[in-house]
Formats: C-alpha cells, sequence, structure tokens
C-alpha cells in the first residue's frame, strides 16, 4: 500500500496536509477491510494474513518516475533525469559531503512518511510489515536505516504513539538484471556491494548502530534475471552469515515480465510464452537457494510472489509450482 504517496506529492494537487493523511491512513483501513472479509469468506481453516505497508523509493515519487534509473536531483543526488544532458547517479568519491547531504535528505524523506502512519495508532496497529521496495540507490539503503533509527527514536520519546515492532525488509531492483547505480567510471554496483551495505554493522548515526533489516531481497525484475541474482545474494550472504549475527528473509517478487517506459508511462507486454513459463522460470530460480546445503542457516525463511503485471493467475500458478517444495521443513513459508 501506498507505494508512491507522500503527503508533499498530495499537497502539490491542492490537497492540504490533513486531508493528505487522512488518504493514506485510509488505505491501511482498507487493507484491513480487505483481509477481515478475505477471512470470513474462507470456507476452511482461514490463513494468517499480514498488512505491509508498502515504501517505495524517492525515485517513485518523480516524474518521470526513477526507481530504476536513480537519477535524483539535488540535495537527494547529484542530478535529476535529463533527455538532453549526461547524467549520472553516484558523487564523485571525493564528494563525501554530498553523499552524506544526499543520505540525510533522503532519510528525512522516508521517516517523515512513515511517522505519518506511525502517529496514527490504529493505522499502526493494523500494519504488520514494512517493505522498503524497488530500492535503485546504495545511499537510499542507507538512509533507510536511518530512518528507521530515526523511527525507533520517535516512537520511545513520542507519548502518543505505542511501541511495536514491526518485520521490515529492503527488496531491490535489477532492471537489465544490474543494479541501477554506477559508479563515476560507469561499472555497476554489485551484489556483494549492496549486501555489505545493508548489513554493516559499522554504521552509526549519533553513535547509535543503524538498524539492520528483517529481511533482504528482489522484486520488479524480470523472472529472466533471477537465476544469476539469487545465486550472488546467497554466496554473498552465506559469507555474511560468518560476520554477522544476522538471519535475514529471502523476499523474492519479480514482475510479470514486461517493462515499463517512462517516458510514455506505458508497458510493454511480454510474450505468450513468458507468460506461461513465468511461475516455472520463478520457481526454478528459486531453487538456486533451496538446493544449498546451508540454505536454512543462512536464511530464517522465504517470501516469494509477484510484483507489477504478475496477477492473481500468475500467483496461482506459482503456488502451485513452489507447493510440492519441502525446502521450509519446520519453518513458516509465506507466499
Amino acid at each position: 500500500m501506498r507505494y508512491q504517496a507522500t503527503v508533499n506529492a498530495f499537497k502539490k494537487e491542492g490537497y492540504s496536509g490533513s486531508q493528505a493523511e487522512d488518504l493514506m491512513i485510509k488505505n491501511v483501513r482498507l487493507a484491513d477491510k480487505a483481509r477481515t472479509v478475505f477471512i470470513n469468506e474462507c470456507v476452511d481453516e482461514a490463513p494468517i494474513v499480514k498488512i505491509a505497508l508498502s515504501i517505495g523509493p524517492f525515485g517513485a515519487t518523480l516524474a518521470p518516475a526513477q526507481e530504476f534509473d536513480g537519477y535524483y536531483p539535488p540535495p537527494y543526488g547529484p542530478m535529476g533525469y535529463s533527455e538532453t544532458e549526461s547524467t549520472r547517479n553516484s558523487f564523485d568519491e571525493e564528494d563525501t559531503e554530498g553523499e552524506q547531504t544526499s543520505i540525510d535528505a533522503l532519510s528525512q524523506f522516508h521517516l517523515d512518511r512513515l511517522l505519518v502512519f506511525a502517529r496514527n495508532a490504529e493505522a499502526w496497529e493494523k500494519i504488520d510489515i514494512i517493505a522498503f521496495e524497488t530500492i535503485p540507490l546504495m545511499r537510499e539503503a542507507v538512509a533507510i536505516r536511518k530512518a528507521m533509527l530515526g523511527l525507533g527514536n520517535a516512537l520511545a520519546t513520542e507519548k502518543n504513539i505505542r511501541i511495536v515492532d514491526k518485520a521490515w525488509w529492503m527488496s531491490f531492483v535489477f532492471p537489465a538484471g544490474r543494479f541501477p547505480q554506477k559508479s563515476i567510471g560507469g561499472q555497476h554496483r554489485t551484489v556483494h556491494d549492496i549486501l555489505h551495505n545493508v548489513f554493516s554493522l559499522a554504521m552509526t548515526s549519533d553513535n547509535k548502530p543503524l538498524p539492520i533489516p528483517t529481511g533482504i531481497g528482489i522484486n520488479c525484475t524480470a523472472p529472466k534475471h533471477l537465476f544469476g541474482l539469487l545465486q550472488e545474494f546467497h554466496h554473498v550472504m552465506a559469507g555474511l552469515h560468518n560476520l554477522s549475527p544476522s538471519h535475514p528473509w529471502l523476499v523474492l517478487y519479480p514482475d510479470g515480465g514486461d517493462s515499463y517506459d517512462i517516458k510514455t508511462c506505458s508497458w510493454k507486454v511480454s510474450s505468450e510464452d513468458a507468460k506461461r513459463s513465468w511461475a516455472i522460470d520463478v520457481t526454478d530460480a528459486l531453487k538456486v537457494v533451496l538446493v544449498q546445503q546451508e540454505c536454512r542457516t543462512v536464511w530464517g525463511g522465504i517470501v516469494v510472489g509477484g510484483c507489477c503485471r504478475a496477477g492473481p493467475d500468475l500467483i496461482g500458478e506459482l503456488r502451485g509450482q513452489i507447493g510440492p517444495l519441502s525446502f521450509l521443513t519446520g519453518r513458516q513459508r509465506e507466499t
């Protein structure tokens, strides 16, 4: 829920701040109502249904959308998207001030949005998971960790907020199978770079360690790229597991295989063959992790599903494919 919504975005359309917050909170109520209706309609034993608060990246609020490229205007990045100029989404290595200013601005952006929900006791209690999605930049991942630290501080100091621990994950996007952020030299940052950034125990803010997410993964990425990416994710996490006490869930929800054109704001539909093989392709990629001996020691569990253009039919097929797998014997399986 609320992937793109921010108070400032609503204000630009003529809504007041309070109206904007009411609209954002309304989504939580609608999700909770849908959950109740679904549970009541279940003939057999009702499943556990959780509500995830969808928090898109800063780039999702821009026009054209920048969650797949990460061209953020100052102070959020070195420069915004341009059709005429050469663009970049990373700061020079020497520009540590610009990098830190960007992290601080992105952190405040995410914290402000989180507090809209946290300060509404009714909505906050209905939210089970916070999902930071489609992250295209490593510094935004750091900013999110800092925002979660700020949220914890707010929960501890504001008397009208009840402290409720939430599971939270960060999922990254890999258009064309590569992470959008590039070095000044033009090299794409790697899965190794991302995960060491997310699970670093050395990062602090005001002398406090930045929190580590409950889950990590991939979303809004074509299934054909998952095989290699999951190999990298598992290999890096297996190494990090020996250095860090974290035991994250793997979160995987690729797109339906269609590609989005940010200029025309339209979808290019994938072939019928790709649609027919979608669930098989996702399951086969997932097996890359499942066949590893240390799977259960590296990952706390696995969440698998679909993102953009992966509708109910594809999800139903996916559930049929992964249903027979016994990779989480003794653990909870989520779809």
